[in-house]
């Protein structure tokens, strides 16, 4: 609950966040090329307003059209314009009969707070070596991730706070799992550079002077990665399942707001 009072985030707070927000980043870049191309293009069908014809003497850009929604704060890391705030979590929907995947309407994504990166239900300050562009990209696709999953999830029968609790903390377990995995790979993916370096200077040989620069580099670079990113993506796995299925056993909570409105208005009777 909001106390109405800003603290400065204390250095050790900062220091997790960055080594989260590090961690994860490689796994969400990787989402990318597929979360955001998942989006529904019939919600920017609806959430976009039918384009009059311009004046002959105006120029159009293609494609153009107006902000549908209400501005966005500061300093917000999202191109997202059908994104919604939530998710809610004063109540939690019981674990209702499942069943196939049946047509629902799209779940809109979730808005990051401003200057954060939101992985699910982890929140970091985006670090200041990452670009802006490059965050709006992370965050976009982040959040198109968890909301295809928690449509997935409406479809199958599960209600929507029940959706959003586990698209968020399989999300956000995800992240801290990537984290994880980030760090322990590192002592192993510094070994594997150096023999990777190695082994391109002895392959830039031939190419003297050039190769014995480029060589090592990149060698040891394709032999971090090679290491680095195969653990980091199992912890993320890992993540992931531990936060769906603590998501999906969560026992219900609250009562269903229209059910608590009656209540109110029995008592207040």
């Amino acid at each position: 609950m909001a106390t109405g009072k800003h603290r400065a985030p204390s250095p050790q707070r900062q220091k997790v966040g960055s080594v989260v927000a590090a961690g994860a980043v490689p796994l969400v870049m990787a989402l990318i090329g597929t979360g955001t191309a998942n989006a529904d293009p019939a919600q920017a069908a609806v959430t976009q307003p039918e384009q009059q014809p311009a004046p002959e003497y105006d120029a159009v850009a293609p494609n153009a059209a107006p902000y549908v929604t209400a501005p966005k704060p500061a300093n917000t890391r999202s191109s997202l314009q059908w994104s919604r705030t939530g998710p809610e979590t004063d109540y939690l929907s019981p674990v209702g009969p499942l069943h196939l995947p049946t047509a629902v309407a799209p779940v809109p994504p979730i808005l990051p707070p401003p200057g954060q990166f939101r992985f699910g239900d982890q929140q970091v300050p985006v670090p200041d070596f990452v670009p802006v562009d490059t965050s709006i990209q992370i965050n976009d696709a982040a959040a198109t991730t968890e909301a295809n999953l928690a449509t997935f999830l409406d479809s199958v029968g599960l209600k929507r706070s029940r959706s959003d609790r586990i698209a968020s903390e399989t999300l956000g377990s995800a992240a801290r799992g990537a984290a994880v995995g980030s760090t322990v790979a590192i002592p192993f993916a510094m070994m594997a550079s150096t023999g990777g370096a190695v082994a391109g200077l002895v392959a830039g040989i031939p190419f003297v002077p050039i190769g014995l620069v480029a060589g090592p580099i990149l060698g040891g670079m394709a032999a971090y990665m090679a290491v680095s990113i195969p653990i980091t993506v199992v912890g993320a796995g890992i993540g992931a399942a531990v936060g769906a299925a603590d998501a999906f056993l969560a026992p219900p909570r609250g009562m269903v707001p229209e059910a608590a409105d009656s209540e109110a208005e029995l008592v207040n009777a």
